[in-house]
């Protein structure tokens, strides 16, 4: 969405469509352990949701608007638990919260919502905590689309949902008719990533983040 924001702006694009989909096992085999075996998944584990979301961006339309945007960049805490990818995106989405406050001149009060994509519930009371530290609270309007996306109690999902489905189901669902219906008028979504793969994991190397902002309003 940030990529198709610049081509319509810069006039390279009328019309974009912007997707991202996540599979539950395909993360689960790649980076961590086969479900064949088994494998006790600790407390700070997420299961990766299975599911897709697009949005069409459009130069022209009634809203909602794409206002601004924040790219972040690569943070790297050393964080080395595959299990807790939460703590290892957590200061990505603060150095790029904290970036789009200062670039912005916005307070956290400024938004209706803040969302990021997959911290879970670890990555975020970690996010809560550090932005505090920071001067920025955020707790009274913040949420992560990985806690929103399952039931904790009754499917067990440990620290919640994680994968790019999280961020797009959650956003083209039920935040964008919340956006349509003006219940919320500013959303600041952030998407949350770890730059690892399973050959890095296995070596016991860090994982580091990233995290890229959008501000998304009804009302410009």
């Amino acid at each position: 969405m940030q990529l198709a924001s610049i081509f319509i702006d810069g006039g390279a694009a009328d019309k974009c469509i912007c997707s991202a989909s996540s599979h539950f096992c395909s993360a689960e085999k790649q980076f961590r352990f086969p479900l064949e075996l088994g494998n006790q998944r600790p407390p700070t584990s997420q299961w990766t949701v299975t599911g897709a979301g697009s949005a069409i961006l459009s130069k022209s339309g009634n809203g909602p608007y794409v206002t601004y945007i924040t790219t972040g960049k690569v943070i790297d805490m050393g964080i080395k638990d595959a299990n807790n990818m939460g703590a290892a995106m957590a200061p990505a989405a603060l150095d790029t919260l904290i970036t789009h406050f200062k670039d912005t001149g916005r307070k956290p009060s400024y938004y209706d919502a803040i969302l990021t994509g997959d911290l879970g519930y670890i990555g975020k009371e970690i996010l809560t905590e550090m932005a505090l530290t920071k001067g920025y609270n955020i707790k009274s309007n913040y949420n992560d689309c990985g806690v929103l996306m399952f039931d904790k109690q009754a499917q067990d999902t440990h620290s919640g949902g994680s994968g790019c489905a999280c961020c797009a189901t959650i956003f083209s669902g039920y935040v964008f008719n919340k956006l349509k219906q003006k219940n919320l008028k500013k959303v600041l979504l952030i998407a949350t990533g770890a730059l690892t793969n399973s050959t890095s994991s296995q070596q016991g190397e860090s994982i580091p983040g990233i995290a890229h902002a959008i501000a998304i309003e009804t009302d410009i």
